[in-house]
């Protein structure tokens, strides 16, 4: 008896579960595949949710190690490593759009970029969310290493605080800082590369209360080969914790 060979794990679609992805099944084939990036310390669940405002189309939040449900895991701290190690497990399944908010949007666009230099199916759109241009030169203090107590006054600050009720137990808390303190290291440890616009087109949202300016978000320009469309909502970073279903229908087909 011959040994088959072992299933390739693409987006959801086989028995064998794949890691970086969640997902929950749809009752019918779906039209189109919607793959999200979380922002720094997001949790791959909230983007999965955005299912019922998308008719006909499996959403997937990615997660990748040391986050999340993989929190056991290794945390990568090279953005590089993350694309490779993504892709060694996961076949898009087409037609499929990726989707990236704050430092999810960086890590869509080099995993969209790494699928270009391979000769891989592209998605149909680029949707970056809340970041700016990966060109744009970036300044600030490293936040990896703080101590405990200046992480989370940083992420009170900065990324709608510690929820109190992970804040109180240690060992939600003990979790939590762990995978803020790798996605923080992740863009840290960045360097932009140029290699010319993709063949992709983007589109770019944000907050129109956000730090995030205009100006950042229409230098995405330079990263297509088609006309940038950009879409604002009212609210900050997250602004779309506010309307889900607005920014959904711009997510829309």
């Amino acid at each position: 008896m011959t040994t088959p060979p072992p299933a390739r794990l693409l987006g959801g679609t086989r028995a064998r579960r794949n890691p970086w992805l969640n997902g929950r099944p749809l009752t019918a084939t779906p039209e189109r595949h919607l793959y999200c990036f979380p922002h720094s310390g997001g949790l791959p669940g909230e983007y999965v949710r955005w299912e019922r405002h998308l008719s006909g189309t499996q959403v997937y939040g990615v997660c990748m190690p040391g986050r999340g449900g993989r929190a056991a895991e290794q945390a990568l701290s090279d953005l590089n490593a993350v694309v490779h190690a993504l892709l060694a497990e996961t076949q898009f399944v087409a037609p499929y759009d990726l989707f990236g908010h704050s430092l999810g949007a960086l890590v869509a666009y080099e995993t969209t970029r790494e699928l270009a230099a391979r000769g891989l199916p592209l998605p149909e759109r680029l949707v970056v969310s809340a970041f700016p241009a990966p060109h744009l030169p970036r300044q600030g203090a490293r936040l990896s290493g703080l101590p405990d107590e200046e992480l989370i006054a940083v992420l009170n600050e900065r990324y709608g605080g510690v929820p109190p009720q992970i804040a109180a137990d240690p060992d939600l808390l003990s979790v939590l800082l762990p995978a803020f303190r790798a996605d923080f290291a992740l863009l840290e440890n960045y360097r932009y590369q140029e290699s010319g616009p993709l063949p992709v087109p983007l589109v770019v949202l944000g907050g129109e209360a956000d730090s995030v300016t205009p100006d950042q978000l229409d230098a995405w320009d330079r990263h297509s080969t088609a006309p940038l469309r950009r879409h604002a909502f009212s609210g900050g970073h997250f602004y779309f914790r506010d309307d889900t279903a607005a920014v959904a229908a711009v997510m829309a087909p």
